[in-house]
């Protein structure tokens, strides 16, 4: 679970793209921290680049990798 310890720097969302599940090596819509939604491994990813392939971790379960947007950068122009 990600952790942070000044909440006053983050802002709550909507959007949808908090609740899409992205195959391994989809290319991120955004840059920010990426879960796993059946382990809860963590990764960064930043926008326009891969998210990890399915090699990068396994489930003994078998269940597929998919990575959910947990936390999303914003950069100011």
């Amino acid at each position: 679970m990600a952790l942070y310890k000044y909440g006053n720097n983050l802002d709550q969302s909507t959007h949808t793209n908090f609740d899409t599940e992205r195959a391994p090596g989809f290319i991120s819509p955004d840059s920010g921290i990426y879960r796993c939604v059946h382990c809860g491994d963590e990764i960064a990813a930043n926008k326009g680049n891969p998210l990890p392939p399915q090699n990068h971790h396994q489930h003994s379960s078998g269940q597929p990798i998919r990575w959910k947007l947990l936390v999303c950068t914003v950069q100011k122009a």
